[in-house]
């Protein structure tokens, strides 16, 4: 039996490995419009890969109908995932925070590994090679390249991703080859991204970085609440906090709601105790300029800023704020409000949302419902995890499951 995997990433390379480990009859084919295997696994966790996690549920999914996941983290749950690694000669470092890498502490060595094994498998690897259209004549599957034809495969799987990331030629090409079988997409976006802002300060606040409690509003409804690092930029937000929430955040912008975010600095504390100190600070040194003792517990450029949004001069002196100016300045430190009006785009995105219906791909095979012998799996289906390695994991896991029924 003859396979064609269209795309050497996490998901294809895990269905391949799991496919000719289980049928050793099998001739497959992996093709790459890259020189290499896994360049998506190269850059994940900053060269460090976050390649899973050990506490993983639907909940940490996004899409159409995220239970879509359910069967193949029960059937490759983390300690499947462990098991694989082991096989495959990879040790893992497993934090306390859940999120696990390579003990090498080296996305590299997860690629070099993954390699290995294709290479004792005999998996043949096409790569630098565009797949531009498939054919179905009689039962087999041709594969149409700029210049080439490949031909008569049983079956195909597409896991060719999506167009986060597309300096690492990341396209939408998958997209193109299932709609050519009848199959439907939801529009794609860039998630785990910045955040584009509509607010006056935000090149003066360029670089300041606190850990904050971020709320999203959408069309003036509270949504989720993330607290995490928030990094000030000259074109809005980024940080990790900012990253976990633009999931739901761009998802809403796509269906063209109102977003909005209020920032609080200091979650730790209620906005009495906040007023309380800040009032016991500016009385105990009333004569010191007050953008000067804000820098007590804030940042020089955000003490700044504080003051313009009161509309307070810079040089006013701590004696001189009255009951109203120090509520005003709590309460912009606990809620201060920007609406969201862009991302930074799929170019700096860590994953993409949308992709193909999954209501059109059987759960248990990941085989299409519209078409005998091909198949999906990872990022090129509507599913995108949160930040914490859940979108590799379910690359790895709805590759396995892909894996097994490409096998038989």
């Amino acid at each position: 039996m003859k396979i064609a995997i269209i795309g050497a990433g996490a998901a294809g390379v895990m269905a391949a490995i799991t496919a000719k480990r289980l049928n050793k009859n099998l001739q497959i084919d992996i093709f790459d419009i890259n020189k290499s295997i896994g360049k998506k696994i190269l850059a994940s966790g900053n060269g460090r890969c976050n390649i899973s996690n050990t506490q993983i549920s639907d909940k940490n999914y996004i899409g159409e109908n995220p239970s879509f996941v359910n069967q193949a983290l029960k059937e490759f749950d983390f300690k499947a995932f462990e098991n694989f690694c082991k096989s495959i000669g990879l040790l893992l470092d497993i934090k306390e925070n859940c999120k696990v890498y390579p003990l090498s502490n080296e996305a590299k060595s997860v690629v070099s590994l993954l390699e290995n094994s294709l290479e004792t498998l005999k998996i043949n690897l096409i790569l630098e090679t565009k797949i531009i259209n498939i054919e179905k004549q009689e039962e087999k599957f041709i594969l149409n390249s700029e210049d080439k034809k490949f031909k008569f495969y049983d079956k195909v799987l597409i896991s060719s991703g999506l167009m986060a990331a597309p300096q690492l030629n990341a396209t939408e090409d998958g997209l193109a080859l299932a709609s050519s079988f009848a199959h439907s997409f939801n529009p794609t976006y860039p998630s785990l991204v910045g955040l584009h802002t509509e607010f006056k300060y935000k090149e003066k606040l360029q670089g300041v970085k606190k850990e904050a409690t971020i709320t999203l509003y959408i069309d003036k409804q509270k949504e989720v609440e993330i607290t995490a690092d928030l990094l000030f930029t000259s074109y809005g937000v980024s940080g990790f906090a900012i990253l976990d929430i633009s999931q739901y955040a761009v998802y809403a912008l796509n269906l063209y709601q109102n977003v909005e975010i209020s920032i609080n600095f200091f979650p730790q504390l209620s906005k009495n105790e906040l007023l309380g100190i800040l009032e016991t600070l500016f009385k105990s040194l009333e004569d010191s300029f007050a953008v000067t003792l804000l820098t007590g517990i804030v940042s020089k450029k955000l003490a700044k800023v504080l003051l313009e949004i009161a509309n307070l001069p810079s040089d006013i002196l701590a004696k001189e704020l009255n009951s109203k100016h120090i509520r005003t300045l709590v309460n912009t430190l606990t809620n201060l409000r920007m609406k969201v009006i862009d991302t930074q785009g799929f170019k700096h995105a860590e994953a993409s949302g949308g992709g193909i219906r999954t209501a059109e791909v059987d759960n248990k095979t990941y085989e299409s419902k519209l078409c005998k012998n091909l198949y999906f799996a990872g990022e090129v289906l509507d599913i995108v995890g949160n930040r914490g390695g859940f979108n590799l994991h379910f690359a790895w896991a709805s590759g396995y499951l892909a894996g097994k029924a490409l096998s038989k």
